[in-house]
């Protein structure tokens, strides 16, 4: 794209990072957000700031970094209305970087297609890398799109990851984001229930994560996350709640294509337990303690059948 002025809407734990990656790579943002404090923080890096997300409306890329798609719906309506009443240039792409809905994205681009007299296109570009790839700019993104409106804004992607792959039409990137949650979920599940079983039976958590990092249970995600799961460490990278809505996509995702993922469903079981413990403005690594909290349970209740035998 010719054309090196880009909106982005959202800098919260993730977009600020991005964007400020993508001012420091030449690009010229124009960056909005709820609160003021990020955008003055970008504006000192050299962007510019926007009254509101109407204001982005003649920008070629406009990014959203958002919680979910009801929060990009709503902070797009504006410029959607703005389309309605002067469509924008032709080849405008509206950029979801957020985890939401293979199905809803559509639906979303539809909208998109049509307030915008079919000048404007969605394209659906998750990332995963978490905030130290954000701030690294080694995000790996996946898009969805077509083959057009990808390639137009793969050079501002690659501003924001060394690996940015096309998957197919708008959903494609999506879907691959589910199915990485679906693994860094259940995997992190995984490593949980492990260091908890662990010490309950007297073994050291640490050492066994580094025996299992030089066999095959070994991945990134326990270099990335033992560590902290062994520590009890749960400051926040991402909201755990978050993984809760991304594994819900999974299975909605497997519903639409006929496939069966019993893994994830019993981790969007787990996941919700852990927000009603109140536990989900903590990191992903805090399912930790819900299964403490499960496993002190279990363990009362069997106390209490032991005694009433």
């Amino acid at each position: 794209m010719q054309d090196n002025n880009v909106g982005f809407v959202g800098l919260g734990l993730m977009g600020l990072p991005m964007a400020s990656n993508l001012v420091r790579g030449g690009w010229q943002v124009t960056g909005w957000n709820r609160s003021p404090g990020p955008v003055a923080e970008l504006c000192n890096l050299g962007a510019a700031g926007a009254g509101s997300v109407a204001g982005l409306r003649d920008l070629p890329v406009i990014i959203f970094m958002l919680p979910d798609l009801s929060h990009i719906e709503d902070a797009a309506a504006g410029l959607l209305a703005a389309w309605q009443a002067k469509p924008p240039e032709p080849g405008t792409v509206l950029v979801v970087m957020s985890s939401v809905s293979p199905q809803r994205v559509r639906d979303f681009g539809r909208r998109v297609e049509t307030a915008s007299a079919g000048n404007a296109a969605v394209v659906d570009a998750p990332v995963s890398g978490g905030t130290a790839g954000a701030t690294d700019g080694t995000l790996a993104i996946m898009a969805g799109g077509t083959v057009d409106d990808v390639a137009r804004i793969t050079p501002v992607l690659a501003g924001m990851g060394t690996t940015v792959r096309h998957l197919g039409g708008l959903g494609s990137g999506s879907l691959a984001k589910a199915c990485n949650q679906l693994i860094v979920g259940t995997t992190t599940a995984a490593l949980a229930e492990a260091a908890e079983l662990a010490e309950r039976s007297g073994i050291d958590a640490g050492a066994l994560f580094e025996v299992l990092a030089g066999g095959l249970a070994g991945s990134r995600v326990l270099d990335i996350m033992g560590p902290r799961l062994v520590a009890k460490d749960y400051r926040v990278t991402g909201p755990a709640k978050f993984m809760h809505k991304d594994l819900t996509f999974v299975v909605e995702s497997a519903r639409v294509a006929g496939a069966v993922v019993p893994l994830a469903a019993a981790a969007v079981d787990l996941y919700a337990e852990l927000k009603t413990q109140g536990l989900g403005d903590q990191d992903l690594t805090v399912v930790r303690q819900a299964i403490s909290h499960l496993s002190d349970q279990a363990a009362a209740h069997a106390a209490e059948g032991s005694v009433k035998a």
